[in-house]
């Protein structure tokens, strides 16, 4: 169990959407003492985010609940993105397999029911209580704890004290405004209309088979093939059009004509937005936190935005965990903007560059860009792929040693056990760990095992073949990850990042030392 404290609750969660959800359930995992609260009684019942990756994907399994949720999850196909006369100028697509981290890479999901199971998981953690109906009405902070006064929706209020508090109350949040944190804009801003169907046999004949852009001048639209029957379309509206006008079913009806008619579909959703780029101006405050959309919103072309929110709490809780357990001090927790801040703001860069491409109105530079796209790939569309822009961390707790694969995703391979094939979380489990390649004489290191047991970390050696005290991998991936990365060491974080890695034992002994210290 956690370090007691003399606060009612270690941490309280405002908001309980997705991000909110996780993040009660990471610390609920470790037995934190945890309040979530979120003014709403029940899931919004229409679909917002669509899109989630293997990396968040893992995370939902390291939980339990991905075997819940699979019902309501699909691979993500490629998407094919058209040029400004109706060419093929560019498709990105997913890794090939064996997949990195033994997943589908990119998947599309339902919002609502995958949202209700979060939740239902949440509730059900020993040292998790949950709240709906209720609102924050205001916080206040000490050096010792934060007091917040929540309202239910019956009128009555009282007062908790947690030792943290993360906010995860969206992109409104009324916590971020308490604290007067502002956002830098990074300077996009474009009307788009949001259109989900639930289409007929009828119409999914008339369809495009995998996701895709049509980087058209006159209407740029994007294409998202959801699980099931579910569709959406993202439709960029033009100058004077009026962005509720534009929701009426008559209008998203004449939208939709070029593809598919009122018989083809029920529509489920039509909603205006403006898509942003805006990262807070800090993360932290004191005690509190912000993450998900209270601390960043991105546009939404590589569908990024949910996963983002969900990195957040995934950073943060593990971080929590060790300062409320007496095993590091509060100075970790400033790693978290250090990491995060940093992650967003690349990120979005990146998607950004993709939404200008996508969004260019003037058909000169447009056919400028098709043919730049073209050229790129030699004169024939290229693909590339969804996670090569998704960028590592490049700061924060890593090792002072710099090496390329720090900050990276450490790979999840297939194991070879006598109950089959198993991946490699749930047979070795999580946390901080520190993976070996069996075959190295740094596997077979009492020193090194000493050094790993003193930090907590859980020793995992890796074999391509039948190797003794070492698990077996089915495909190769971490011995190819080694290889491709020149080491035969690697220490990982409970968020499955790589903090560092190290080809002989002495500097491998020097890194568990640093860490050690940085940690305390």
């Amino acid at each position: 169990m956690a370090t007691r404290s003399a606060n009612e609750y270690q941490v309280v969660v405002v908001g309980f959407g997705p991000s909110g959800a996780v993040a009660a359930n990471l610390l609920g995992a470790h037995g934190i003492r945890t309040l979530a609260v979120d003014r709403d009684r029940s899931v919004y019942d229409k679909p917002r985010a669509i899109a989630l990756d293997h990396e968040i994907f893992r995370l939902l399994d390291n939980l339990g609940v991905a075997e819940r949720l699979r019902p309501y999850i699909a691979p993500f196909p490629a998407s094919e993105h058209f040029g400004a006369q109706g060419q093929l100028i560019r498709r990105i697509d997913m890794v090939s397999e064996p997949y990195p981290l033994g997943y589908t890479p990119t998947m599309v999901f339902t919002q609502p029911p995958v949202e209700e199971i979060l939740r239902d998981h949440a509730r059900a953690q020993a040292s998790v209580t949950v709240e709906l109906g209720t609102e924050l009405r205001q916080l206040s902070q000490t050096k010792d704890g934060v007091t917040l006064e929540l309202q239910g929706d019956d009128g009555t209020t009282r007062s908790v004290t947690a030792d943290y508090v993360i906010a995860c109350d969206g992109a409104s949040s009324g916590v971020r405004r308490q604290l007067g944190i502002g956002f830098d804009d990074l300077v996009f801003d474009e009307p788009w209309l949001v259109v989900d169907l639930m289409v007929n046999g009828s119409g999914l004949a008339k369809l495009p088979k995998t996701a895709a852009q049509f980087c058209e001048p006159a209407r740029p639209t994007s294409y998202i093939v959801g699980p099931g029957p579910h569709r959406r379309f993202e439709i960029m509206l033009s100058p004077g059009e009026d962005p509720r006008a534009m929701e009426r079913p008559e209008q998203v009806w004449r939208l939709l004509a070029r593809w598919l008619t009122p018989e083809d579909a029920t529509l489920w959703r039509a909603a205006s937005y403006r898509f942003h780029a805006l990262v807070a101006e800090t993360w932290r405050d004191g005690r509190i936190f912000l993450a998900g959309d209270a601390a960043h919103q991105q546009p939404p072309f590589i569908g990024q935005g949910m996963c983002q929110g969900i990195r957040d709490v995934a950073n943060l809780a593990w971080k929590l965990e060790q300062v409320l357990r007496g095993q590091s001090s509060d100075a970790l927790l400033d790693t978290y903007q250090d990491e995060r801040s940093a992650h967003v703001r690349e990120l979005t860069g990146r998607i950004k560059a993709i939404g200008h491409v996508i969004c260019e109105r003037d058909p000169d530079a447009a056919a400028a860009r098709d043919a730049r796209i073209l050229a790129e790939g030699g004169g024939t569309p290229r693909t590339i792929t969804r996670q090569e822009i998704v960028p590592p961390l490049a700061h924060g707790l890593l090792a002072t040693a710099a090496h390329a694969a720090n900050g990276t995703l450490f790979p999840q391979p297939w194991l070879r056990t006598e109950a089959g094939r198993r991946l490699l979380d749930s047979v070795c489990g999580t946390g901080w760990r520190l993976v070996l390649a069996a075959d190295n004489a740094m596997a077979r290191s009492r020193e090194i095992a000493a050094q790993a047991g003193e930090l907590g970390l859980r020793v995992i050696r890796i074999a391509s073949g039948d190797a003794a005290d070492a698990v077996r991998e089915d495909d190769g991936v971490v011995t190819n990850w080694f290889g491709k990365h020149g080491c035969a060491a690697a220490i990982v974080r409970p968020d499955h990042y790589v903090y560092g890695v190290a080809d002989d034992a002495t500097s491998l002994a020097a890194m568990l030392s640093d860490l050690k210290a940085r940690l305390s």
